[in-house]
């Protein structure tokens, strides 16, 4: 082996080992830094805008984070007291249902042996407790978290700044480091723009108008805890693979026990007029830019989840629909 393949050798391990240490040592901060580029994304058509009045980087890059924060704290300020009181209300009520009795009537022959209609009670009981207690512990786990959300923030923050103020400089330089031409840089980025947008404003707009119209069911029906319950629906919403059914079903169960079968009927409609936005628009929202098939589109969506957590259902077809980009370009050897 003669001495420049050594030394190429040896540059390649410290790159591998430099990228690696790299890893590790982002790791528990990337999840807020690809966040606080996503956040870039979304806010970069406003910040052009902004941009072309005020003609200073910092000074717009600032204000767009400042009415970020303030668009993140004022919710959190005015709400938080409303949701912790909403689900202490939630927790006494669960722990005072009758939940035997509507399922004796609606099956009268499944509940005839009263060892087996107090085992299905006891079971029912034992699952809504432990639903409502991880409620209760997330409030509590969050506020033992608070220093290390308030790190997290500051770094989601600090990112969407200069992913903002330094986005020009950011292309050129990985456009500098990519080993294609440039004409197929810029397909590249091209296409990674509309897939990102796609995915991005798909997943968070169809998301959220799937929780509105499941909440505006909850207001019109008077269910109990409703902003809680509209602001878990548009959480569940943006999850695909969760979807707003897992917030309806147990409230029309809930109404059901009640005995207010009215209001139950009115949130089952709704519950599934918020869910056609998602098995109709959202894969055509998908593809119709990115040429990415729906089913891959939801597989990347699951692994997405698994693997990065919340923030996978966007970063899992972006992955794979980069991956598809890539290979394509390289099938056509452009």
């Amino acid at each position: 082996m003669d001495e420049t393949n050594l030394k190429k050798i040896m540059i390649i391990a410290l790159l591998g080992a430099l990228f690696l240490l790299s890893y590790f040592l982002l790791k528990p901060i990337l999840l807020s830094i690809v966040l606080g580029v996503i956040l870039a994304f979304i806010f970069g058509p406003i910040y052009n805008f902004f941009l072309r009045i005020i003609k200073n980087k910092n000074i717009v890059a600032l204000i767009i984070c400042f009415f970020l924060l303030l668009i993140i704290l004022l919710p959190i300020i005015f709400v938080t007291p409303i949701l912790i009181n909403q689900s202490v209300k939630l927790y006494v009520a669960s722990q005072q249902l009758d939940f035997i009795t509507p399922f004796k009537k609606i099956f009268p022959s499944l509940f005839i042996s009263p060892e087996f209609s107090l085992s299905m009670a006891n079971t029912i009981q034992s699952f809504v407790t432990k639903a409502t207690n991880s409620l209760m512990n997330s409030f509590a786990q969050i506020i033992l978290d608070l220093p290390t959300i308030i790190l997290q923030l500051i770094i989601i923050f600090f990112t969407l700044f200069y992913a903002l103020r330094d986005k020009e400089e950011i292309i050129k330089y990985i456009k500098s480091i990519l080993p294609f031409s440039s004409e197929v840089e810029d397909k590249l980025f091209k296409a990674s723009k509309d897939v990102t947008s796609s995915v991005i404003y798909g997943m968070i707009i169809i998301g959220i108008l799937q929780g509105i119209i499941t909440g505006i069911g909850f207001f019109i029906f008077k269910v109990p805890n409703a902003l809680l319950l509209s602001l878990f629906a548009v959480v569940a919403g943006i999850l695909p693979i969760v979807g707003p059914a897992v917030i309806w079903v147990p409230v029309v169960i809930y109404l059901l026990i009640g005995g207010n079968t009215f209001a139950a009927f009115g949130i089952v409609i709704f519950g599934v007029l918020s869910h056609i936005p998602d098995y109709l628009v959202r894969p055509l929202f998908l593809s119709k830019r990115t040429q990415l098939n729906p089913a891959i589109a939801s597989i990347g969506m699951i692994g997405g989840i698994l693997f990065f957590g919340v923030l996978g259902v966007i970063l899992g077809p972006l992955i794979l629909s980069y991956l598809i980009i890539i290979m394509d370009l390289f099938k056509k050897r452009i």
